[in-house]
């Protein structure tokens, strides 16, 4: 797939699987929202219900800030698979033009956001440094 084509269909993916490793080397995996900008990722700790605010991701990133985010489209006539990763690092914004700039893009890419006005904690910026794709044809 034409790196291109490639960053396209990251960046319209409504959803991502966020991998992290944890300071004792434990792999941790899970669905997040996200916008991409350029070869930033933007995601944040939203409102939805979760056990608490202080995700295991975020503690993950602190101890290992290199992560990978993948994107991905299954249909059951395989010549329609294709996946999109990107590596990186990540760090975590609390305040200021970063997280500012992260939250407004989201709001932007979903809707859901619109109507929760203290929707977002902590915010995962991720500075991709290598994006790695594949489809089943080889073609955009």
């Amino acid at each position: 797939m034409h790196a291109d084509e490639a960053r396209r269909r990251f960046g319209d993916a409504r959803v991502g699987r966020l991998a992290t490793v944890s300071a004792d080397g434990a792999p941790q995996v899970v669905p997040i929202v996200f916008v991409a900008d350029g070869a930033l990722v933007f995601s944040a700790v939203d409102a939805k219900p979760k056990s608490s605010r202080g995700l295991k991701r975020l503690r993950n990133i602190e101890a290992n800030p290199r992560v990978s985010l993948l994107v991905d489209h299954y249909n059951e006539a395989w010549e329609h698979l294709w996946w999109v990763r990107a590596d990186g690092t990540a760090r975590i914004e609390e305040w200021g033009p970063g997280r500012d700039r992260a939250i407004e893009l989201l709001r932007a890419k979903y809707a859901q956001y619109a109507g929760m006005p203290d929707a977002f904690g902590d915010v995962i910026v991720i500075t991709v440094d290598r994006w790695l794709s594949w489809s089943f044809t080889g073609e955009g």
